[in-house]
C-alpha cells in the first residue's frame, strides 16, 4: 500500500513480560504498521483492517483476538466511528475490540515476513541488502515483497514497485509469477461467483 513504510509482527495488549509465541501469556498476535500520514490516513488503514477479517465472528482465544490498538484520542475516535459504522452496516454484534496501545513486543525472527521467508530466491536476494535481522524486519522493501508474495496490492502498485525492490531479473520473474497467479485466481473466483450456477 502506498504510504506503508514497514510492518512487523509481534505481541500486544497484555501484561506478560517478554512474551514469545510459546509463552504469549495474555497478549495477542499483532501487526505493527509504520506509515506516512501524508500518503495514507489512519482512516484508510482502518478500512483495510475492517475488510481483512469478519468482525462479527468471534476470533477464538485471546492470542488471536481481532483488535485495533489506538495511540491517541484522535485515533480512538476514528476507530470507534469506524466500529459503529461497521456494526450498523452488518446489523450484528462486533467482536473486534478497540483498545489503548500499551506497548509492542517484536515476535521471533521466524515469524517476520513469513510469506517472504517461504520464497528462497526472493529471500536470498533481499538479504543481500539486509543481512542483519533488524534491518530485514524494518525494511520497506521486505515489507512490500512480503505483501506481494501474499497477493496483496493492486497491479498498478506492483508495476510501480517491482523495479525498485532491488531484485535480479530472475527474482522479478519469480515475484511477477506469484503475484499474477494470485490475481488470476481471484479474477477466476469472481467470475465464477458472478456467473451463478450453470443450467
Amino acid at each position: 500500500m502506498p504510504g506503508v513504510i514497514r510492518t512487523r509482527v509481534g505481541y500486544a495488549g497484555g501484561h506478560t513480560a517478554r512474551p514469545t509465541y510459546d509463552h504469549i501469556g495474555d497478549h495477542s498476535e499483532t501487526l505493527e504498521i509504520d506509515y506516512d500520514p501524508a500518503l495514507i490516513s489512519y482512516a484508510d488503514l482502518l478500512e483495510v483492517f475492517w475488510n481483512s477479517h469478519n468482525p462479527a465472528e468471534p476470533s477464538g482465544p485471546r492470542q488471536y483476538m481481532a483488535a485495533v490498538f489506538h495511540h491517541n484520542p484522535e485515533q480512538e475516535a476514528l476507530a470507534r466511528t469506524s466500529y459503529e459504522r461497521i456494526r450498523a452496516s452488518l446489523g450484528a454484534r462486533i467482536f473486534t475490540q478497540i483498545l489503548p496501545y500499551s506497548g509492542f513486543h517484536l515476535a521471533e525472527e521466524y515469524h517476520q515476513k513469513y510469506r517472504l521467508q517461504q520464497e528462497p530466491l526472493l529471500l536470498k536476494e533481499i538479504r543481500v541488502y539486509y543481512p542483519e535481522e533488524r534491518g530485514f524486519v524494518d525494511s520497506t522493501a521486505a515489507a512490500r515483497l512480503n505483501a506481494y508474495v501474499s497477493g496483496q496490492g493492486t497491479p498498478g502498485q506492483f508495476e510501480a514497485d517491482i523495479g525498485r525492490l532491488g531484485l535480479s531479473p530472475k527474482g522479478e520473474i519469480r515475484l511477477r509469477g506469484i503475484f499474477d497467479g494470485y490475481h488470476r485466481r481471484q479474477a477466476a473466483a469472481l467470475i465464477r461467483a458472478t456467473a451463478g450456477p450453470r443450467p
